[in-house]
């Protein structure tokens, strides 16, 4: 029987605590001293050998990580391909759809602001149609329209994302990737960049064929880190790139060239390996800890947040939906954004706003133009919980 971690020794493992009220990990999390130190060690490793000679020392530990990171989401390490962020991850994956005028891209109103951009300028450049699902307050996405726009439009690519960035919604990625499956053949992408390191994935269950996430989030590894899975069903295509390099292909003659057959396709040459070990060691410290108990635990202190905030006069929260995850929006008519933030600040409480330039339609939905959003993660304690929702409570 497996231990339940204590979150005493996971703070003291993590020197912020000592500092701050940290309630933004659904931007970046405090580290955790094995993180750090294996980056650190790393750039000395460097100054002491060069840069190309280091990451020859750490070749054994560098595959470790892919294999560690594989283990996250259930995948095989020759599945994955190291990235600079989500976004990054995800925008090699668009890139290598081949794209032509009136081709068919289907969505939810839920998906990640930079996603939606990223649609928007494939319609501009491409001439694709965008189609949104209509939304549900339940599941985020509608599923009878999710299942008819399937039928009759006939997407090239589905592309979802499992937990926005501006509320607390758990879109049903596995159902819905049952219902790509069953009628169409089209690809289907998954956003993780928020579920990631907050709760279990699998992308078998999910159905995916590509899944994008970063580290620094919930997962609690380096900014600059992230990564993307990518399908037995896309590796045995012809499906790269829009601009490889010499590590994603095999200059093969004068004027040709052959993408290489696994997930190195989705990678460029140059690699932060300090960096890149350091998000080994993310992966393997969530899974030491076990999904499942950080799950129950985020989703506890993020419910409470939730009923504490409710108590407050004036205070909206705005989380939909029939499972919430450790992400907590709220909205005071009273307050100003940069107002309540500075309050916060002046406390040792770290929060962030979000704008309606992030979330067009759901704010819009929700008749707010920005949300102060709160993200405990389970270092986090109760008491900071209620500290926080006192620091609240007294703001002008």
């Amino acid at each position: 029987m497996k231990t339940t971690p204590d979150v005493q020794i996971l703070r003291a493992d993590t020197p912020g605590c000592a500092e701050k009220i940290h309630l933004n990990n659904a931007g970046a999390s405090l580290q955790p001293r094995p993180v750090l130190d294996a980056v650190a060690q790393h750039l000395e490793l460097e100054t002491q050998l060069g840069g190309y000679e280091a990451g020859d020392a750490r070749e054994a530990q560098i595959r470790q990580a892919y294999a560690s990171i594989a283990g996250l989401v259930g995948a095989r390490p020759d599945q994955i391909a190291f990235a600079a962020s989500a976004t990054d991850a995800y925008a090699r994956a668009l890139s290598s759809i081949h794209w032509n005028s009136g081709d068919v891209l289907l969505t939810t109103e839920n998906d990640y602001v930079s996603n939606q951009i990223a649609f928007l300028a494939l319609k501009r450049r491409f001439g694709i149609e965008l189609v949104r699902a209509k939304g549900d307050d339940g599941t985020g996405v509608d599923h009878d329209d999710f299942e008819k726009q399937l039928k009759t439009r006939r997407p090239k690519l589905v592309a979802v994302t499992h937990v926005p960035t501006n509320s607390g919604l758990v879109q049903p990625v596995a159902t819905l990737g049952q219902l790509v499956k069953q009628h169409s053949d089209a690809f289907y992408l998954v956003d993780a960049c928020q579920s990631a390191g907050q709760m279990p994935l699998d992308v078998h269950t999910i159905g995916c064929d590509f899944l994008s996430a970063t580290f620094r989030k919930f997962l609690r590894g380096p900014r600059g880190t992230g990564f993307l899975y990518v399908s037995d069903r896309v590796l045995k295509s012809d499906m790269e790139m829009m601009l490889p390099d010499m590590r994603s292909a095999l200059w093969t003659g004068v004027d040709s060239y052959e993408p290489v057959a696994d997930a190195r396709r989705f990678e460029y040459w140059e690699m932060p390996v300090a960096l890149q070990l350091g998000a080994g060691v993310a992966a393997e410290y969530a899974m030491h800890l076990g999904l499942d108990w950080i799950k129950d635990r985020t989703s506890t202190l993020a419910a409470a947040l939730r009923g504490m905030l409710r108590e407050i006069p004036g205070v909206r929260v705005l989380d939909v939906g029939e499972k919430l995850s450790g992400i907590v929006t709220l909205h005071h008519d009273r307050w100003q954004p940069q107002g309540i933030t500075q309050w916060l600040g002046e406390n040792n409480i770290n929060g962030r706003i979000s704008t309606k330039t992030v979330a067009q339609i759901d704010f819009g939905h929700k008749g707010v133009a920005w949300a102060l959003r709160l993200s405990p993660h389970y270092y986090n304690t109760e008491a900071e919980i209620r500290q926080t929702v006192e620091v609240l409570r007294q703001a002008k």
